[in-house]
């Protein structure tokens, strides 16, 4: 995707990044379900998405400054990350997984990753009808 090298197409990777590894991570905890002092584990990217965004009303990301003649600016990629919740336990063998919440987060994150997906289709689509034209 290095036609595809916008702000937005680079925001959009990063989401589909996160979901997948939110896939993986929500599937995990699913399977752990019964193993007992397991810890469920969730992905954090919206909270570092809305802090590179900005909480100051400025709507914008950071860009990145690749020549010495722009402007400096604060140069900001948010990455998904793992964490483990410790502090909570759901069952009597200090298991903090609840089925049914991560069945639910699994078909959310689902839906998210389908309208991440069709969203860099469909960008890919108008990228293409503005080089060759109308199909």
């Amino acid at each position: 995707m290095e036609v595809l090298s916008g702000a937005s197409f680079h925001r959009l990777e990063s989401a589909i990044n996160a979901a997948t590894m939110r896939q993986q991570v929500l599937t995990n905890n699913i399977a752990n379900v019964n193993t007992p002092y397991f810890k469920r584990s969730d992905v954090a990217f919206e909270e570092y998405l809305a802090q590179a965004i900005g909480s100051d009303g400025n709507k914008t990301l950071a860009i990145k400054v690749t020549n010495s003649r722009h402007f400096p600016m604060n140069a900001s990629n948010p990455a998904p990350e793992v964490v483990t919740d410790s502090s909570t336990t759901f069952n009597n063998d200090r298991n903090n997984v609840d089925i049914e919440k991560e069945m639910s987060m699994l078909a959310e994150n689902q839906l998210r990753y389908n309208l991440l997906s069709q969203q860099v289709s469909h960008e890919a689509k108008m990228m293409r009808i503005g080089i060759v034209g109308s199909a």
